[in-house]
């Protein structure tokens, strides 16, 4: 059955009144209120992740997604009804989705998975609470369900929809696409993602300890905000350089460090997990040694470079290779691979690496401790412009 958690039931096809705008003052107000809702210290600092959803809904960020879209050569229409499917493993990827939808003007429904975590009813409450204030046509337009494996519902919505969203992974897309769209209407899918971590051996050995320090903490959050398991989150971390021992020696000491004092605990049936899974990549000759220094961590040597795994180990699972630079990189890299965090390397050096690559692969380059922060260009998508129309006019 549906479950309405936001909104209310009736038709998915608004009148003409119930339309909306790009940059609808009633959607940003709303928006604004659901951020102010995210940043109370208090909700922050039980989910820190909603501080950054928080920052990223402030009217300030929400009027500049809008003048971005604003184009001198056409008028810029919401592009109508969008079908969201987020995934269930990242709790907050279904607001940005659904907000950036939202702010170009569209009307939304979005299916939240029954296996959501507790972020994902902290949002919920606060948008409920937020809409109880709102303008009515927020409530009319925008709505938040679940229900179970339904081919009927999920039919039923995919044929409304303008442009459908989904998250979660190649089978889900496969599953997914099975429901037919309208001919006018179109996917905008993200599969499966593999991301990877780089770290220069001079940076590293240039930097003073706090820098090493921060970057060990900006990796972590990177890591194991999600169970390593988001997209964006490093699989394999590359050492770039000559003799990288002693720099992967201390990395992974400090790593144990911020691991602990965070608070962050990989429970036995994880840690053995990725014991067996380290196991298997050994059997195939891909892993030369491992180390399990603590439930927490589990660092793998990798062969070669073409043997890192792009499927997800466990929590806390770290495989190691070594290159002499960033290009030699460039041909294990393909399209299913999404952020490259870094830490020590000069701008010039980052340049050349995405110049090389042309457009193969990576999709996102950014330092350690961003690899989880949400930007309005995703896989590769602009995706405000994703969620509008064009009209040119020629007098």
């Amino acid at each position: 059955m549906i479950q309405y958690r936001f909104g209310v039931e009736g038709d998915l096809t608004a009148p003409s009144d119930d339309r909306l705008t790009v940059g609808d003052p009633r959607v940003i107000d709303f928006l604004g209120k659901l951020a102010r809702k995210l940043l109370v210290p208090a909700v922050a600092r039980r989910h820190p992740e909603l501080g950054s959803l928080g920052f990223f809904l402030r009217p300030a960020e929400l009027h500049r997604t809008v003048t971005h879209l604003q184009r001198p050569d056409a008028l810029v229409f919401p592009r109508g009804n969008v079908f969201h499917i987020p995934p269930a493993n990242v709790d907050t990827i279904f607001v940005y989705s659904w907000a950036l939808s939202a702010l170009a003007g569209n009307h939304n429904v979005v299916r939240i998975s029954e296996r959501s975590a507790t972020a994902a009813d902290t949002i919920l409450t606060a948008l409920n609470e937020v809409l109880a204030d709102a303008d009515p046509v927020i409530a009319r337009t925008q709505r938040m369900i679940t229900y179970g494996r339904d081919d009927a519902v999920t039919g039923a919505l995919s044929k409304w929809a303008d442009l459908r969203v989904i998250w979660g992974g190649d089978s889900a897309v496969e599953a997914i696409r099975k429901h037919p769209l309208r001919p006018s209407a179109r996917d905008l899918t993200f599969p499966d993602r593999t991301s990877w971590a780089a770290l220069s051996a001079a940076g590293w050995r240039a930097a003073d300890p706090a820098k090493r320090r921060e970057a060990v903490l900006g990796f972590t959050n990177d890591s194991y905000w999600f169970d390593q398991a988001a997209c964006s989150s490093p699989r394999t971390v590359f050492l770039v350089g000559e003799n990288t021992d002693d720099v992967r020696a201390e990395f992974i000491e400090l790593l144990l460090q911020v691991v602990d004092q965070r608070g962050w605990e990989i429970d036995a049936a994880m840690a053995v997990e990725k014991r067996v899974n380290a196991y298997g990549l050994a059997a195939t000759g891909a892993v030369s040694s491992m180390e399990f220094p603590a439930n927490s961590v589990t660092a793998m040597s990798l062969a070669a470079v073409p043997d890192a795994p792009r499927r997800w180990i466990g929590a806390g699972a770290f495989p190691f290779a070594q290159v002499g630079s960033l290009l030699e990189l460039v041909p294990a890299m393909n399209r299913q691979d999404q952020t490259f965090s870094h830490f020590g390397f000069t701008h010039d050096e980052l340049r050349e690496f995405a110049l090389t690559l042309g457009g193969r692969g990576v999709d996102r380059i950014v330092p350690f401790g961003q690899a989880l922060t949400f930007g309005s260009i995703w896989d590769g998508y602009d995706l405000p412009r994703e969620f509008t129309r064009l009209t040119t006019l020629v007098e």
